[in-house]
């Protein structure tokens, strides 16, 4: 009886068992495809673009400061503006070197309010173009303008009233009228009695004894002269406050 020929082929060898490893740290263990990276770009410099917003802002600048300028003229030469005061007439409500804003919309007359006024006489002196622009932007940035232009004083009479002034005393229509304003020695020099005409002021300064006002050398001062009222001190800061 012949051996049994064991088979010429080879048994394939099986699969080895899946690994169970369990991966330590530090490890390049990876069981699948390799996952993207998931981190955000970093962002991109942003220094041209300040550049370009501070030129910007740069180029616009001028502009901003001119029509801020102007808002400011148009503000003084038309709802309030800044006066200074030259002289002593005023003393002691106002002292030479202040600064006051006036009041120049919708304003009427009270007895007692400081109002600042044109000259009556009317005589403004001729600049010419260029020299009342120049005249206009400094009167709307209250620079110091020449005593002889313009004029602030307090209201003492209005239109039809009658005004005396007698032994130191102010009378109104006959009536006695304190002033609790004055500071200094009484001014007894005897006035009137006088009547204001129609839309007309009788004005004096605070400082009796040296004020040229309505008593002498300005007389009655026409409604349509009154450049506005005087609310506020507001230089030197030492003297700001509210004026009565």
């Amino acid at each position: 009886m012949s051996e049994p020929q064991p088979d010429s082929a080879d048994p394939a060898p099986a699969d080895p068992p899946p690994s169970t490893a369990t991966p330590l740290p530090g490890d390049a263990f990876v069981l699948g495809p390799k996952a993207p990276d998931e981190r955000p770009p970093a962002p991109p410099k942003q220094t041209g673009r300040v550049d370009r917003g501070l030129l910007a802002f740069l180029r616009e600048l001028p502009v901003l400061i001119l029509l801020a300028f102007a808002l400011a003229l148009v503000l003084k030469t038309f709802v309030v503006q800044a006066f200074y005061i030259p002289s002593g007439s005023m003393e002691p409500t106002l002292m030479p070197g202040d600064r006051v804003l006036v009041n120049k919309v919708l304003y009427h007359p009270h007895r007692g309010d400081i109002v600042v006024f044109e000259d009556p006489s009317g005589q403004q002196p001729d600049r010419g173009v260029v020299g009342g622009f120049l005249h206009w932007l400094s009167e709307g940035l209250g620079f110091a303008r020449p005593p002889n232009e313009d004029f602030i004083k307090r209201v003492i009479g209005l239109p039809g009233e009658t005004v005396e002034l007698r032994d130191g005393n102010l009378y109104v229509n006959g009536k006695r009228v304190p002033q609790p304003y004055l500071k200094g020695p009484p001014d007894t020099r005897p006035y009137g009695p006088k009547k204001v005409p129609p839309d007309s002021l009788f004005v004096l300064g605070d400082n009796r004894l040296y004020s040229n006002d309505s008593r002498f050398g300005l007389g009655f001062v026409p409604m349509d002269k009154v450049v506005g009222k005087a609310f506020v001190t507001i230089w030197p800061p030492s003297r700001i406050g509210w004026l009565h």
